[in-house]
């Protein structure tokens, strides 16, 4: 498999990381969208965690094994090819067949109650929902994009990945980054969240969270449905409905999680169903009849390209960091 990084990169990066990198294949034995599967675990296009060329994908995580590095390449005949360095390379390479999708069940799904829903299962058959498996990552990034614009929360993790992260191995294209572990999370200083852009709010609840970290992401693991998920998350203080949907869809691939809350979700859904915007209560009621599947209609309802004629002028944030 050649995964290799353009010839400047591959000299740059030769001394730093000269170990050679684990492979596997996987053989999906359903259609995949690599793309749209993986890059829905990507934080903006900026997202230090991730690279991507037009023929490999590039991720960097902390793994329970070690920082990794990932590289994914599709061949004609939809087989995944992976390389993997560092040393949670060997957990990166156990787990990626989980990031595609592979652990995604739309067997139940009736995609035809719905002519629109109809139409975009038809014309993407390989969306699948991934997970991560890398709960604290998820919990802190939909900690951070709280109540705030993409592009704010986009440009805090940027900053806080890049400033406290790792950088990772393997000779990637740029320089990839994997996130903070949960101590490094909790100490980061009050003044990198301001310059980052994150109120106190967010910035307290992720320390707040990463003080109990290990045993938040022990008592996730061990919840046995996505509603005992749900409660251990918004036990937490700071830690809602929309947040622990957030977390759930990235980290553990729940097809059913929806972020009751979000600024924009119940308004595009209303509009892609009946033409009409609706708030929370009747976004809900118009995915009740995919109980078990919802996340996934979300998830083809953007697929679709329907989208809500914007209105009103786009929001233009403060920025706050010089005061």
């Amino acid at each position: 498999m050649s995964l290799e990084a353009p010839p400047l990169a591959r000299v740059a990066e030769r001394e730093a990381w000269s170990e050679r990198p684990v492979q596997t294949e996987y053989r999906p034995p359903h259609p995949l969208d690599l793309r749209r599967t993986v890059l829905a675990q990507r934080h903006g296009a900026g997202d230090p965690t991730f690279c991507v060329t037009p023929s490999v994908i590039w991720h960097a995580s902390r793994t329970p094994e070690g920082i990794a590095t990932l590289a994914l390449r599709e061949t004609s005949r939809g087989v995944i090819r992976a390389a993997a360095w560092g040393p949670g390379s060997a957990w990166a390479l156990e787990q990626m067949p989980s990031l595609c999708g592979r652990d995604d069940d739309p067997s139940s799904f009736d995609a035809e109650q719905h002519p629109l829903i109809a139409s975009a299962h038809h014309d993407n058959p390989g969306l699948r929902i991934g997970r991560t498996d890398l709960v604290f990552d998820a919990l802190a990034s939909a900690i951070i994009e709280q109540k705030v614009t993409g592009m704010q929360a986009f440009g805090a993790w940027r900053h806080l990945v890049r400033a406290f992260g790792t950088r990772a191995p393997g000779p990637t294209p740029r320089p990839l980054f994997a996130t903070p572990s949960i101590e490094e999370w909790r100490h980061i200083p009050s003044w990198a969240w301001h310059r980052a852009g994150l109120e106190p709010p967010q910035s307290k609840t992720i320390v707040r969270a990463a003080r109990h970290g290990r045993a938040l992401v022990q008592s996730i693991h061990n919840a046995v449905d996505g509603e005992a998920v749900d409660r251990v998350l918004v036990s937490q203080p700071g830690i809602g409905p929309w947040t622990s949907a957030e977390t759930r869809i990235r980290a553990l691939g729940d097809a059913d999680a929806v972020s009751v809350g979000d600024y924009h979700l119940a308004h595009q859904v209303g509009f892609a169903l009946t033409g009409s915007r609706v708030d929370d209560d009747g976004m809900l009621h118009l995915l009740a009849r995919w109980s078990g599947q919802r996340q996934r209609v979300i998830r083809l309802i953007g697929a679709s390209g329907v989208i809500e004629p914007r209105k009103g002028p786009r929001l233009h944030p403060e920025d706050h960091r010089a005061r």
